[in-house]
């Protein structure tokens, strides 16, 4: 019977997350029964689409959810064996107990790092390759915003765009990720928000308007792109960041939606399923022919997943953010 650590929110934040909304419980993990396996957390991811849950969803008091990847140590159900690795949603924790429902073999592909299933490979990928290439309906050539272009899931829609020879603009907010854009990623512009004005910037940077604008932000940088769509643009909404913490996002001039045609959706990973094989194989071959590059964040230990959550929404982080759990 393994000791775990685990991960509990214990406030509901006011605005920004804080250190004394969380609490570390340790807790003790039953051996594996009949039909079970016991799991071993060796990653576990942290999203910007956790922070609504933290005001209305997640349970006080318990361990929080999130992506995972982990080995299993012991297993007493016949379609996991000792070794196996497994992505599941009981991130927050060091080990837990499962009768399979919610675990998927991790079949890795030996040329790729194991971390890239955190990200390329994993749900942060494929969640960018939907919606890009179903939800935007992304054709060859476009002219595309991307804004969060440095985050996880902006990084690779981003490129996506440009291996389909598009023409891409993408915002972030500090120097640092703009550079690594520009000169590593090579988008065709780059927005600093915090340096120049994202409408100002917007129109600069985009001389042929734009067709499809993914969008991660809402507030400021929806109403900027909504005065550039060209007409039957379209807008894949992946998230609302401008709005988690103050749970509100205002956009004045909604009504271009109507003059200009535009199709704007919000989606999920779950909305593309049938595309997963095409995305594994297609991101798989654009990895290693150096076609996506990737930035990871990872801090070490279960007691840095809260200071993992309230840097992502500060910004801190460089591409993907994680925590290591073990080795």
């Amino acid at each position: 019977m393994p000791k775990s650590r685990e991960i509990h929110l214990v406030k509901r934040p006011n605005g920004m997350p804080a250190p004394e909304d969380f609490a570390m419980v340790e807790t003790d993990v039953a051996d594996a029964a009949d039909g079970e396996v016991l799991v071993q957390n060796l990653y576990m991811s942290v999203d910007p689409a956790m922070r609504p849950r933290l005001t209305a969803g997640q349970e006080l008091n318990e361990a929080m959810m999130g992506g995972a990847l982990g080995r299993v140590v012991q297993s007493r159900h016949p379609d996991f064996a000792v070794g196996d690795l497994v992505t599941n949603r009981n991130g927050f924790r060091e080990f837990f107990v499962s009768s399979g429902q919610g675990l998927a073999r991790l079949a890795a592909d030996p040329d790729l790092p194991v971390i890239a299933y955190m990200h390329a490979m994993g749900m942060t990928g494929f969640t960018a390759y939907g919606g890009i290439l179903h939800i935007g309906q992304l054709k060859d050539g476009e002219q595309v915003f991307v804004s969060t272009a440095a985050g996880a899931v902006g990084s690779i829609a981003a490129q996506i765009a440009k291996i389909k020879g598009c023409y891409v603009v993408g915002s972030t907010g500090s120097a640092d990720k703009a550079a690594w854009l520009k000169d590593e990623v090579g988008l065709d512009a780059v927005i600093n928000y915090k340096e120049t004005p994202i409408k100002k910037a917007l129109e600069e940077a985009t001389p042929k308007g734009i067709d499809v604008y993914f969008d991660n932000v809402g507030g400021d940088h929806l109403e900027a792109a909504l005065r550039r769509m060209n007409t039957l643009g379209r807008i894949p909404v992946c998230g609302f960041i401008s709005g988690y913490n103050s749970g509100h996002s205002s956009v004045s001039n909604l009504s271009n939606i109507i003059y200009s045609r535009v199709m704007l959706r919000g989606f999920v990973g779950t909305d593309f399923l049938h595309l997963h094989d095409q995305f594994l194989a297609d991101m798989a071959g654009w990895l290693k022919a150096g076609k996506i590059k990737t930035q990871q964040t990872v801090l070490d230990g279960i007691a840095n997943a809260p200071a993992a959550m309230i840097g992502l929404m500060q910004g801190k982080n460089a591409g993907k953010m994680l925590v290591k759990l073990a080795e």
